[in-house]
């Protein structure tokens, strides 16, 4: 079998196990792709703390794009993560977050990776500002209504569960309050964005 072959298997393996909550396969692609991002970062005015903080954000940019369920690697995956990094990279060297400042970092990929890697990038930080956003507007909402949100939709409880904690008189009237409590968390969260 050819080493790209193997590679591919891998990097299919990898990423299954990622989608299944495997551990291994997050601890395989560390000790595989971990060390080429940790070199382009030393060789880049970076600390090989910055890199594993860089590193792990990339590993969190892949993990939502595969549990988003229409991830397709156009590339290895060694390429990917080393796209990701790179950007995750510059642009902390371009905000001056680094300890060290250079201006150009050598070219590694294609540059359609590159863009892949760019829209990976952008996504994850749209998710996290989202999820910020979304946070905010529940601290904001008061109680009931951000523990019945919570219960339902983090814990995963049943409306008669809701309807017993909170004491409703009925399943109904749990639903109602849910739903006034949605309306409510919707327009604070869009208040925020704009």
């Amino acid at each position: 079998m050819s080493k790209e072959k193997s590679d591919i298997g891998i990097d299919e393996e990898i990423i299954l196990g990622i989608r299944e909550g495997n551990n291994l396969a997050v601890q395989k692609l560390y000790k595989l792709y971990y060390p080429p991002v940790l070199k382009m970062i030393i060789n880049n005015s970076g600390s090989s703390e910055e890199a594993q903080d860089i590193f792990q954000e990339t590993v969190m940019v892949l993990y939502d794009k595969i549990n988003k369920g229409d991830f397709e690697l156009s590339s290895k995956l060694k390429t990917f993560l080393y796209a990701v990094s790179k950007r995750l990279w510059l642009k902390q060297l371009t905000r001056g977050e680094s300890k060290y400042r250079k201006d150009s970092i050598d070219d590694y990929e294609d540059s359609l990776v590159a863009d892949e890697a760019g829209d990976a990038v952008q996504e994850h930080e749209t998710i996290e500002k989202n999820l910020l956003q979304m946070e905010q507007a529940l601290a904001g909402l008061g109680e009931p209504c951000k523990t019945i949100l919570y219960d339902f939709y983090i814990l995963n409880k049943s409306m008669a569960d809701i309807c017993e904690k909170f004491g409703y008189t009925n399943t109904d009237n749990a639903k109602t309050q849910k739903y006034k409590c949605l309306q409510r968390l919707k327009k604070f969260f869009f208040k925020s964005v704009s």
